[in-house]
């Protein structure tokens, strides 16, 4: 705690807090530290972190400033090495290394598990690189230096379960992210864990009777109020209640202005786009946000989402505009700039392939997304964000005759997903275009009863009700 007073500590301690439970009081409990000691070492990494972690091109700027500021005026030399260790990732973020900053966040929490600002600035570096080993084994390497009776023991749990969903052991992730909501009933981390476990089960009528029976402890008051309604709205549309889906699209959705909530929006109604359902009002709004928030590279993640708003709204050559501006910044030598070899490597094929679908060219997003699909994680996200991707490859195998590439995508999702509605649906769509009625009709009759009686298909690719 160098260079803070007491009623400094304060308030970084109740900053942390705040953090951990994604509460946007973190911000002012941040700034009241630093009012009270300017100088103070973790007062000023952790407002670093606050600004470099929101993907927001501006919030980073503020932050570079702020931070540069504060290195000039002290002498390094007289930090403790943990503080310095920290100085040093956030630096690395600074400098667009997402990589660095994280093995370095690695490194402080191998010498200090129970650090919980590494851990949890280290859990969204992995999250931003889609990083699935490490988003289980960052918080697993430190989890048994914990204790049942620390206060902030729930947390780590939340986190960790998420990084178990990520790497794919969804009993294990149900069961720790259950007793992390359990200690702290409102780890909204935690709540997401769950909620992204029965995602990627297919389990979404346990998902919406998981999220209706706590809306109070994740819906309000926190960064995360938005995803999470994005969460609900995706288990609507697995059960064809698409009135439902836009209902919350209208009242939550629809007013988000950071690129995370922008980005959930868009991936919302491209689910829709995809089946037919167009929504051009929707977009339009949608669209008119974007251009502030991607003026410049910043976050490969968000530019595919803001193409995507473009695509739906009809804006093609904005598409096209933005495109072109990252093709540009990818020519450019940026050694150890994580963020130009994501949008190079996954960034601009997938925004060249919306384009595309865009258009009705289905062959060139085929030709596009195919060879990347098993490496989207690599510009971030999480796989239940990044599935709108591998639908889109479908869609355009389905609408563009590659059906031996539909074929195997089909057979890949019901093999992991096989009471998934959309996926039935997906292997009906696959049965007529073989001429295999019987088949087809199957396999509605298999999507239907797993949406409950609904017929998800009519539901999914017809106008709001």
């Amino acid at each position: 705690m160098t260079g803070a007073g007491a009623a400094a500590v304060r308030h970084y301690d109740r900053a942390i807090d705040e953090l951990l439970h994604f509460r946007v009081e973190v911000d002012a409990e941040a700034n009241a530290a630093l009012a009270e000691s300017p100088d103070f070492a973790m007062g000023n990494v952790l407002a670093a972190y606050l600004g470099l972690l929101t993907t927001e091109a501006e919030d980073a700027r503020t932050a570079r400033a702020r931070f540069g500021a504060f290195r000039r005026r002290i002498d390094e030399t007289s930090l403790l090495p943990r503080e310095r260790a920290h100085v040093s990732a956030v630096q690395a973020l600074l400098d667009g290394d997402f990589l660095t900053c994280g093995a370095r966040l690695a490194d402080i929490t191998v010498a200090h598990p129970r650090d919980a600002l590494a851990l949890a600035a280290g859990h969204q570096v992995d999250f931003f690189t889609g990083d699935a080993r490490m988003l289980r084994d960052r918080i697993g390497g430190a989890l048994t230096a914990w204790h049942d009776d620390d206060r902030h023991f729930g947390h780590v749990l939340g986190m960790y379960a998420f990084g178990l969903e990520e790497a794919g052991h969804y009993d294990r992730s149900e069961e720790v992210g259950l007793r992390a909501v359990e200690l702290n009933p409102r780890d909204v981390w935690g709540i997401h864990a769950v909620v992204h476990t029965y995602e990627m089960q297919g389990r979404f009528g346990d998902g919406v009777r998981y999220l209706d029976a706590r809306t109070p402890d994740w819906s309000t008051g926190t960064f995360f109020n938005v995803h999470n309604w994005w969460h609900y709205c995706l288990y609507a549309l697995e059960s064809g209640d698409v009135a439902r889906a836009l209902a919350v699209y209208d009242a939550v959705l629809a007013g988000g202005r950071s690129c995370m909530e922008l980005l959930d929006a868009a991936a919302l109604l491209w689910r829709l786009h995809l089946e037919g359902s167009d929504q051009h009002e929707r977009w339009r709004a949608l669209a008119e946000a974007w251009p502030p928030r991607v003026a410049e590279p910043f976050y490969a993640f968000n530019d595919v989402h803001a193409v995507m708003s473009y695509v739906g709204a009809g804006r093609i050559g904005d598409a096209e505009k933005l495109i072109a501006g990252r093709e540009a910044y990818v020519l450019e030598p940026r050694p150890g700039v994580t963020n130009r070899d994501m949008t190079l490597r996954v960034g601009l094929p997938v925004c060249r392939a919306l384009v595309a679908f865009g258009r009705g060219d289905h062959a060139g997003v085929v030709d596009l997304l195919y060879p990347i699909r098993h490496r989207v994680n690599e510009f971030g996200g999480s796989h239940a964000q990044r599935d709108v991707v591998q639908r889109t490859l479908l869609e355009s195998a389905l609408r563009g005759g590659r059906r031996e590439v539909a074929r195997v995508l089909v057979s890949e999702r019901i093999g992991v997903r096989p009471c998934s509605p959309y996926n039935w649906l997906k292997q009906a769509a696959l049965a007529d275009a073989l001429g295999d009625r019987a088949a087809a009709a199957t396999a509605r009759l298999r999507a239907g009863e797993l949406a409950g009686g609904r017929s998800p298909e009519n539901a999914i690719v017809g106008p709001p009700e």
